[in-house]
């Protein structure tokens, strides 16, 4: 796969986390266990929905965002040392869920290294179930999307 700009593609995206690599995210085969991708894309979510949706107030609230499911594609192995650089982004709105897509890129290669969807889930904290995306996030996203 040819190296791409990485800065370029994650423009694309409305948030974006860079992350360490630390040795001990590391496991028996020498890369980067793929547990802890799904724990750089958590990272990239809980930002886009706590500063930009909740407006720092993810604790607070009465609807908060659950993630209902996730997949993650890995494409090449990441080492330490290395910086992971994530991008995530809303794909599309649904009556019900958000659908939600994020990518991961390592700095020292330049270059794509995992992709991943979310399903997210507007949960009523008082009713304990699904419930209806608050306006508040669909304003939010179409005025940080377009």
């Amino acid at each position: 796969m040819p190296t791409v700009n990485i800065y370029t593609e994650l423009s694309e995206y409305a948030c974006h986390v860079s992350i360490h690599v630390q040795w001990g995210d590391m496991d028996a085969f020498q890369h980067v266990n793929n547990v802890i991708y799904l724990g750089w894309v958590e990272s990239a979510r809980v930002k886009y929905f706590d500063e930009y949706l909740c407006k720092n107030n993810l604790n607070n609230l009465e609807v908060g965002p659950i993630l209902a499911w996730q997949d993650c594609k890995y494409l090449f192995p990441m080492t330490y040392p290395d910086t992971a650089e994530v991008g995530f982004r809303v794909s599309e709105v649904k009556s019900d869920r958000i659908l939600c897509e994020a990518r991961i890129y390592s700095k020292k290669h330049n270059r794509l290294v995992a992709i991943a969807n979310n399903v997210i889930m507007p949960y009523s904290i008082k009713s304990q179930s699904k419930t209806n995306i608050p306006m508040e996030w669909i304003d939010a996203i179409e005025e940080l999307q377009g």
